[in-house]
């Protein structure tokens, strides 16, 4: 792909020597870059999370000699508490010796069987002790020669042994092969192939070329299906998606689960959904955290009055919201 080779000529650079050309102000400005990135900081160890807060000037002044010099002379002033109880070394209790449980001796029951049926085992040839069923009587060797060759029983493989299948490999899903930048201008070209745009399971999109995405949208009159599911999406993109849907009268579908959106982004989508009459189905599910029973309430309420949304993917918390929503979602493909 041309982005990815665009990408080879930055893999030699020398991380360490750019940074240390940076200025303050220019450091500052590649955090703030850095949140936007990355406003959770999920991607650095935890360790690394809290930022630099060393650079304030000295509270007072500091000798760090002097500082052990006194720590080193009150120690060897200050005496060791003396101990209440004088240590005696005197041994209290009892050595553990474990119990020497007795040997348990099994002697083998001794049985007779009739005359008539020993000498008939004694005499009894390979064949008919199989016939019996006398496993133990005789070797595997001999029971493959007695039924082998009518029962389909081999020396080195027993028919009656079960084996375990073969286990199938599974392989990882290959990445999405969508090309981000390329995508991004053909949606502000208004491209009329481009109908369906794929962006899930994308994590290292910007946050701010997400609000292009949802910027672009606002004027292009061929895109049907948006998806960007489990692209670290937060609020500020879905109140771009929410400005968006205000204006776009062609968008059919939008997906935007497994993300990062709180309360107050589906809020933002709910309010513009409400003087939507094109989107047909939309997915908010599986979010960071719950979405709280007011934004239920608006959900089901926002169902009720708009009769265009048919598909709605989200699992409540609450009854009564629930059951408003499906009663809504019913009475919209009724109609």
């Amino acid at each position: 792909l041309p982005f990815r080779k665009d990408l080879d000529k930055y893999k030699d650079l020398d991380e360490d020597e750019i940074l240390g050309k940076l200025s303050e102000e220019e450091l500052k400005q590649l955090e703030t870059v850095l949140d936007d990135l990355d406003p959770e900081n999920a991607l650095l160890p935890a360790g690394f999370r809290q930022k630099d807060q060393t650079a304030k000037k000295a509270s007072g002044p500091f000798d760090r000699e002097r500082l052990l010099a006194y720590l080193e002379k009150q120690a060897l002033e200050h005496k060791d508490r003396e101990d209440y109880v004088p240590f005696t070394r005197e041994k209290k209790g009892k050595i553990f010796i474990p119990k020497q449980k007795p040997v348990q001796s099994y002697t083998e029951e001794k049985f007779c069987l009739d005359p008539e049926l020993e000498e008939a085992l004694t005499s009894a040839t390979d064949t008919e002790l199989a016939i019996l069923g006398m496993s133990n009587l005789i070797t595997n060797n001999q029971f493959c020669d007695v039924v082998g060759s009518s029962n389909g029983v081999d020396k080195d493989s027993f028919s009656n042994i079960v084996k375990g299948e073969k286990m199938l490999p599974v392989f990882d899903e290959p990445p999405n092969p969508t090309n981000v930048e390329e995508t991004l201008q053909r949606i502000k070209d208004n491209d009329s192939r481009l109908v369906e745009v794929n962006l899930n399971n994308i994590k290292n999109i910007p946050i701010p070329t997400l609000k292009e995405f949802a910027k672009a949208l606002e004027t292009n009159t061929h895109v049907k299906n948006f998806s960007l599911a489990a692209t670290r999406s937060n609020d500020p993109v879905a109140v771009a998606l929410a400005d968006m849907l205000r204006v776009n009268t062609k968008l059919k579908s939008l997906n935007v689960e497994s993300n990062f959106i709180t309360g107050v982004g589906i809020l933002a989508l709910v309010d513009a959904l409400k003087d939507n009459e094109t989107l047909t189905e939309i997915k908010i599910d599986n979010q960071r955290q719950q979405l709280g029973t007011v934004a239920e309430v608006e959900i089901a309420k926002m169902l009720e009055e708009n009769t265009k949304i048919l598909k709605f993917g989200y699992r409540f918390t609450q009854q009564g919201p629930r059951a408003r929503a499906a009663a809504a979602i019913t009475k919209n493909n009724d109609l």
